[in-house]
């Protein structure tokens, strides 16, 4: 694992991320093929094109798995919800260990108009 995953993930943040998503088996039917990318890495590669700004085109290679690879591990998470209970889990870590500071938060909402009466 490179210095790069260790930092972008580092163990703490992993053990919850394993909390919430159960790791993939896949068994090909023909046998060979590629090893998949591991979880760990796609996080980071997330991680790093989340934090960083850059494009899923611009995501150097150092980062681990190919583009398309990331890409799709984070949609597929996507799909499962996976982001909002990792960060429900953070939260609740945080809260456990009393690091949550409710005095500095911010609410956030969307108005919008109501057509046809509301209806």
């Amino acid at each position: 694992m490179t210095d790069l995953v260790e930092r972008l993930v580092p163990e703490e943040l992993w053990v919850l991320f394993r909390r919430v998503v159960t790791p993939t088996v896949v068994k090909r039917p023909q046998g060979g093929g590629r090893r998949r990318a591991g979880d760990r890495e796609a996080l980071a590669a997330i991680v790093f094109v989340a934090t960083s700004g850059c494009t899923w085109r611009q995501l150097p290679p150092v980062c681990g798995p190919c583009r398309q690879t990331v890409y799709r591990r984070s949609a597929q998470w996507s799909r499962q919800r996976v982001w909002s209970r990792l960060h429900r889990v953070v939260l609740d870590e945080l809260g456990a260990r009393g690091e949550l500071d409710w005095s500095r938060c911010a609410i956030d909402s969307v108005s919008i108009r109501a057509t046809k009466g509301g209806l």
